[in-house]
């Protein structure tokens, strides 16, 4: 059951059954705002260490025990609302970005935090990159501008003008996606130097909210999943071999009422498993699912939790899916209820994403 850095079937005590659903393990001392970003430490340190920025300005920092019981480890506060946090690759510093138009580091030792990225406008996307012949944090800004940083000089190493505001993007060296308003994608290509590789209309025709890198079974990266706001995933292989392999599939929609019509939900991220290449999608209805992308079938639905859920993040070797719920504010003030706390959700995950069997 205690796989290697995986964490027991507990249920949470305190929490009212309705708010944990699916009985999975609630981190201690959750954030009290809307929570936008979560990130498990890489795995060139022996621990699982689960960070969480939100909007109440704050990033936090929690140890994973293999009991699956959560330590929190410490907290810093930014300058605004929190959009993005991802960790150096060693493991020794936290990157944190959001709506003071800043990207600043967190040395995880000394506990001291510099500012090492600034934009005209709020930052959305930090990812750390780390190359053969370089190391730097991307950042991609509401500015339509995404920077690179050697985090040594207050000047970036590089500035790209995208054609848009960036909305999402992820990096998985040497490719880096960015989705922008406007439903433009753009491709790079990071050996060397960062360069665009290809620039894509959307093949979603609403608004992009996640995207996130996949693999082939080398382990190199070959496609990404674009989520919408219209409960709508988009498979995009970037040099399909058949213009088949790339596929779109509709989630986060309820199975319509007796007048016919059905509600329809943001997919809020979308997270592949380390090991097994599936992945979790989740939404604003406030649920999560585990899909097999080459089998083309859903492998596990959740509950519905009170709240949507915001963000999803599997640790390191694919034993742990941490999930946050929150309100996204996707139905507007009305439905903000200040009574509902936020959870962060651990689950033991990796037999439930294990590939449908090519039987």
């Amino acid at each position: 059951m205690f796989n290697q850095g995986g964490i027991g079937n507990f249920g949470a005590a305190t929490t009212p059954s309705t708010a944990n659903p699916m009985k999975d393990f609630e981190v201690t001392s959750p954030p009290d705002d809307s929570i936008s970003a979560l990130a498990f430490s890489p795995a060139t340190i022996p621990q699982n260490f689960l960070i969480a920025g939100s909007w109440d300005n704050n990033v936090r920092c929690w140890e994973v025990e293999q009991s699956g019981k959560t330590v929190p480890k410490s907290m810093q506060t930014c300058g605004g609302p929190v959009l993005d946090v991802c960790w150096s690759d060693d493991g020794t510093k936290v990157y944190m970005a959001g709506c003071d138009k800043q990207a600043k580091a967190w040395d995880l030792a000394s506990n001291q935090v510099v500012q090492v990225a600034a934009h005209d406008a709020p930052i959305k996307t930090c990812h750390w990159i780390k190359a053969p012949n370089y190391s730097c944090l991307m950042t991609g800004s509401w500015d339509k501008t995404l920077k690179f940083w050697d985090t040594r000089s207050s000047t970036p190493m590089l500035s790209i003008t995208l054609p848009e505001r960036c909305y999402c993007a992820d990096v998985d060296f040497p490719m880096a996606v960015v989705g922008t308003a406007g439903r433009q994608i753009l491709v790079y290509q990071l050996e060397g130097k960062p360069q665009e590789y290809k620039r894509l209309e959307s093949p979603l025709k609403y608004q992009h909210r996640c995207v996130s890198i996949f693999r082939d079974k080398k382990k190199a990266p070959t496609g990404y999943a674009l989520g919408s706001v219209e409960g709508r995933v988009a498979i995009q292989y970037v040099n399909p071999t058949n213009p088949k392999d790339n596929f779109t599939f509709k989630c986060h929609r309820s199975n319509g009422t007796p007048n016919g019509y059905q509600d329809i939900y943001a997919v809020n991220d979308i997270a592949f498993h380390p090991v097994h290449g599936t992945l979790a999608t989740v939404g604003s209805d406030g649920s999560f699912s585990f899909w097999d992308k080459d089998a083309r079938t859903k492998l596990k639905p959740s509950e519905l939790m009170e709240q949507p859920i915001t963000r999803c993040a599997f640790n390191h070797n694919g034993q742990i899916f941490a999930y946050s719920v929150s309100y996204d504010w996707s139905k507007g003030h009305e439905f903000y209820n200040p009574m509902k706390k936020n959870y962060i959700f651990l689950r033991s995950c990796y037999d439930e994403l294990k590939p449908r069997s090519s039987s």
